[in-house]
């Protein structure tokens, strides 16, 4: 069974098309990443799912639940976390909590030793006391996930919870949504289990914890993190798979330079005829060549750059990330 199913979706507002034929399916246990550039239809097909905006076309159901006619039902399965969480600055964290829990329906027999649960697993049971507009940026993405969780639900939604945090935060936020998937919360024995299934195992691997993570991103570090990716372009999914699967369309096939001066070397890049495309990452750059070229590619930039005055400091295959894939991927959507 999967905890969320998608099909067909479209939604437009006036002559703006936000999503196009989107379909998508998430089974238990599984991080499941759209990835794409801003205004690519991410947020409208998050929207949807939770039932915020009607479709226009196509079928939505959560948990089994049809979000068009069974709207209450499917909201009670997931947990939302938007792009701009909305905290009370002068509650407390476990008063932000209580009152997300009540809005859900929970009673303070089941909402207080759910809070202090999530908040260990969080990491905020120190500062339960604290008001809201007195915690860090990452404190507060930590109580918007813990506020999502507190229904225990059996989808989370995550609408770019990163975007704006600082690297060490995202890192930490992010080992919160793996063990979460990988090894749901321990609970008090003979309770309701966390997703209503067998605790499943850790690391990357797929958890059997019955728990399912949505989430959208910019980010394409983050994306490799996922069991799957969607790639969104102008409303659409472009390509779908395991970061290991969209990364095999480029193998062999991306170089990577490295030289001064770089825009000597883009240039000469650029104009060799076995080229497609050469993107800048720091101080290198990704040059893609058509299938079978890399040996004949690597040779001749050598040569051309050393005889128009540019030094090459390394010029080597090596295996393509997903910014790669995603930018070979929006060139040939164009097509």
């Amino acid at each position: 069974m999967y905890l969320i199913e998608a099909a067909h979706i479209y939604k437009s507002f006036g002559d703006n098309h936000a999503v196009q034929d989107v379909s998508l399916s998430i089974q238990p246990g599984e991080i499941y990443g759209l990835v794409g550039p801003d205004g690519a239809g991410k947020t409208t097909t998050m929207r949807m799912l939770v039932g915020a905006l009607r479709v226009d076309l196509g079928e939505i159901t959560v948990c089994g639940y049809d979000v068009k006619k069974q709207v209450e039902k499917a909201r009670a399965q997931f947990g939302y976390l938007s792009q701009r969480f909305s905290l009370y600055d002068d509650l407390t964290v476990l008063e932000n909590i209580r009152f997300f829990a009540e809005v859900r329906g929970l009673s303070s027999k089941e909402w207080l030793p759910r809070s202090l649960e999530i908040l260990e697993f969080v990491g905020l049971v120190e500062f339960k006391d604290r008001r809201a507009g007195q915690l860090s940026g990452g404190m507060k993405q930590k109580l918007g996930l813990a506020s999502a969780l507190v229904t225990r639900p059996r989808v989370l939604l995550l609408d770019e919870p990163t975007t704006g945090v600082d690297p060490v935060t995202r890192q930490d936020f992010w080992q919160l949504v793996v063990k979460l998937v990988s090894a749901p919360l321990q609970l008090p024995p003979n309770s309701e289990n966390f997703g209503g299934e067998k605790e499943g195992g850790g690391g990357s691997r797929r958890g059997t914890g019955g728990v399912s993570v949505l989430l959208t991103t910019p980010y394409m570090d983050e994306a490799a993190r996922c069991h799957r990716v969607g790639f969104m372009r102008e409303g659409k999914i472009i390509a779908e798979g395991t970061p290991s699967e969209l990364r095999a369309a480029l193998n062999d096939r991306v170089l990577e330079l490295r030289g001064e001066p770089i825009a000597l070397l883009r240039k000469i890049a650029h104009q060799d005829e076995d080229v497609e495309d050469v993107q800048a990452f720091g101080n290198r750059l990704h040059v893609r060549v058509g299938e079978g070229k890399a040996g004949v590619v690597l040779s001749r930039l050598k040569s051309t750059i050393r005889s128009e005055g540019g030094q090459v400091t390394d010029l080597r295959a090596v295996q393509p990330g997903l910014e790669d894939v995603f930018i070979s991927l929006s060139e040939n959507s164009n097509d």
